[in-house]
């Protein structure tokens, strides 16, 4: 999840085979979560699977997605923290599951919510590319469509889609569950951009572009 002001510029690197070996690991545990993830939110488990449900599962579906077809990357962070950030990052909103409960606001407000923030995902999701990823990695420099507003627009949408879930589905495990994963997502993006600052094109994309996930305020 990386950005600058080219469209992609994918850094030309042979990767090594520690490299390879970390990015399937990445690339399975993904596969297993949002296995599972798309299993019980779509069976109708914990209650008659709704529209709320299916865009939630199509959210997380695009990044999964993205995350089988990227490119690797000699620059994937081999740091703990890093990776445990990015997993964490990941497995936390795919452990919400559907309950029965009465939603906060009426369900069509919900969903052009849960629709804005798929939306803002979706459109950083297309500009990156091949370029997206889980764990902090310089997969190409990217500032073309929101990122021209935010430095990381995509974690924007997960938090906008996440309300919008929340207030259909406000139970407490899926309010910690949120509020965990913006606290990590914050971590997260503190960490990529570490590794993105070592690139001369994401310091002038920081300069222009001066928050990070909400504009005016961070």
């Amino acid at each position: 999840m990386e950005d600058s002001n080219k469209a992609v510029v994918p850094p030309a690197v042979s990767c090594s085979r520690p490299t390879v070996i970390l990015d399937i690991c990445e690339r399975a545990f993904v596969f297993i979560v949002f296995s599972r993830f798309a299993w019980l939110m779509l069976s109708g488990a914990g209650r008659p699977t709704n529209l709320l449900d299916v865009l939630l599962v199509i959210s997380e579906a695009i990044s999964f997605v993205l995350i089988l077809l990227r490119s690797r990357s000699e620059t994937l962070s081999r740091r703990p923290t890093n990776w445990l950030l990015g997993m964490a990052g990941v497995t936390l909103p795919l452990l919400v599951h559907p309950a029965t409960v009465v939603p906060l606001v009426p369900a069509n407000i919900c969903f052009f919510v849960m629709v804005f923030g798929t939306f803002i995902q979706l459109a950083a999701k297309v500009v990156l590319g091949r370029s997206f990823g889980v764990i902090a990695a310089n997969r190409g420099i990217v500032t073309l469509g929101p990122y021209r507003f935010v430095r990381h627009p995509m974690y924007l949408g997960y938090t906008i889609t996440h309300i919008g879930f929340l207030l259909s589905t406000p139970t407490t495990v899926t309010a910690l569950l949120y509020a965990t994963t913006l606290a990590v997502q914050v971590l997260r993006l503190l960490r990529e951009e570490q590794v993105l600052m070592q690139d001369e094109d994401y310091r002038a994309f920081a300069k222009q572009v001066r928050f990070r996930l909400l504009p005016g305020v961070f």
